[in-house]
């Protein structure tokens, strides 16, 4: 075990040095994000005037908060997978594949290093949302407790996401093929999760469906923990169980398959 968690480490410090470097995929995962707070949460909050109960006192850009973070974490989660494609073209998976060590720890190795990286940047767009003044986070478990919530549910999505890019990556054979599939499957689950707008005003069909969305649990545990007072459309009995079996089993599923499909 004292060898596996040498090499997550090495890994994890290797794809954090990788990010540091590129700056643009740094800066366009956390800026964007941002962006959606300050022009689309302000212009609906200003302009439209939503009335919804869900959304107080017609402040969407504070509902918009937990969506921004579940955001961030889905880009930084795709971004973070593509480097599967540098490593296989550049002949460093078949050099990290000749080590001592089974192919299932290097990829589970891959996916904590998706994973950590997602979560500091989803954390750092709840920091910098939790400084501006016009934003009213309610807090409503406290502060300490609100960010261990939002934290379990970053870094449980980030593991999701990161083992259902492994599980694509292993049968997709270039990056732009990842990127259009990712692209194709993430954001319209994105739209229907309650990120944009409140599930409870949406029609009986599409409530259905974004109780099937994987990623409707992870928006509605981050909104229980920093912008409701009371309760959310899902609730956290629904949140947890979902979020704990996703975030642990699929990057099981990809590891495996990517490791089973790593020198095709």
């Amino acid at each position: 075990m004292t060898g596996a968690l040498a090499v997550w480490q090495a890994l994890l410090w290797r794809d954090v040095r990788s990010l540091l470097r590129s700056r643009s995929q740094l800066y366009s995962s956390v800026l964007f994000p941002l962006m959606v707070l300050a022009f689309l949460g302000a212009g609906v909050s200003g302009g439209l005037e939503p009335s919804s109960e869900a959304i107080r006192n017609g402040d969407y850009a504070s509902f918009l908060v937990p969506g921004a973070i579940v955001m961030t974490v889905l880009f930084s989660s795709t971004f973070s997978s593509a480097s599967y494609y540098y490593d296989r073209d550049w002949g460093v998976l078949k050099v990290l594949l000749a080590s001592p060590h089974r192919p299932m720890v290097i990829f589970v190795g891959k996916a904590l290093a998706a994973m950590v990286i997602g979560a500091l940047q989803a954390l750092l767009v709840l920091v910098i949302a939790s400084l501006v003044p016009s934003l009213d986070l309610a807090w409503q478990y406290g502060v300490a407790v609100g960010a261990l919530l939002t934290l379990l549910a970053v870094l449980l999505l980030s593991s999701f996401l990161a083992g259902l890019a492994q599980v694509l990556a292993s049968r997709i054979s270039t990056m732009q093929g990842f990127h259009l599939l990712m692209n194709l499957i993430l954001f319209p689950l994105l739209f229907f999760s309650g990120a944009f707008f409140p599930l409870a005003d949406l029609p009986r069909w599409l409530q259905v469906l974004a109780i099937l969305n994987p990623l409707s649990y992870a928006v509605d545990l981050v909104r229980l923990a920093i912008y409701a007072q009371d309760g959310t459309f899902l609730g956290l009995a629904a949140d947890l169980p979902v979020l704990f079996a996703l975030g642990l089993l699929v990057p099981l599923l990809g590891a495996s398959m990517r490791a089973r499909y790593s020198l095709s």
